[in-house]
């Protein structure tokens, strides 16, 4: 089935720049589709995205002031949980509240520039969800396989030089996919048939 989503171009009438071509029109911004078949279900999914972000939220700042407060948490296992945490913060929350506007208004488009922004937080939250817990598999691995050794293995030094590598490599990744995307030319149809 197809729908007829209202394109919003605007033409330049300057001569070449990085995302235009002679003759074509520059994408200012993204249509996203989304949940635009089912309008009568818009309320309830509202309801539902609503809940999930809120719990998903509270519970990470209830885990990260957990760790932060509680001195017998201070251990490497709770240290890369307090980092996953964070980052499921940003990941959730750079998708959620355009998700959340989305569905409670009728205009479901996002901004070139925000779209790209989206993708930045998105990509580096992700990526850097999966390598930390490739770290904390590392952890327990250290903790069951080698126990004696595990307090001088995993030290503070040693954990804090894991962490600052897994936020650096990933934002690295980031920025090698946000800067590929950047260069390409949005002249074509401008939406997205999902909801971020």
């Amino acid at each position: 089935m197809k729908l007829w989503v209202e394109i919003h171009l605007i033409v330049l009438e300057t001569p070449l720049s990085p995302r235009t071509m002679n003759n074509q029109t520059l994408v200012t911004e993204f249509i996203l589709q989304g949940f635009s078949e089912q309008p009568e279900y818009h309320v309830l999914l509202f309801s539902c995205f609503l809940s999930l972000y809120s719990v998903a939220l509270i519970g990470n700042i209830l885990i990260i002031l957990a760790i932060t407060f509680n001195p017998g948490l201070h251990t490497p296992m709770y240290f890369f949980l307090f980092n996953l945490a964070t980052m499921d913060i940003i990941c959730t929350s750079s998708i959620m509240p355009k998700a959340l506007e989305g569905l409670l208004s009728k205009d479901s488009s996002i901004s070139y520039w925000g779209c790209m922004a989206q993708l930045c937080f998105l990509t580096w939250s992700a990526s850097s969800e999966l390598l930390l817990l490739t770290v904390m598999a590392y952890d327990r691995y250290a903790a069951i396989c080698h126990p004696l050794h595990y307090s001088t293995t995993m030290s503070k030094a040693f954990c804090c030089k894991l962490a600052t590598g897994v936020w650096v490599l990933c934002a690295f990744n980031t920025a090698i996919h946000t800067g590929l995307m950047l260069r390409l030319n949005f002249c074509g149809p401008n939406v997205i048939t999902h909801f971020f």
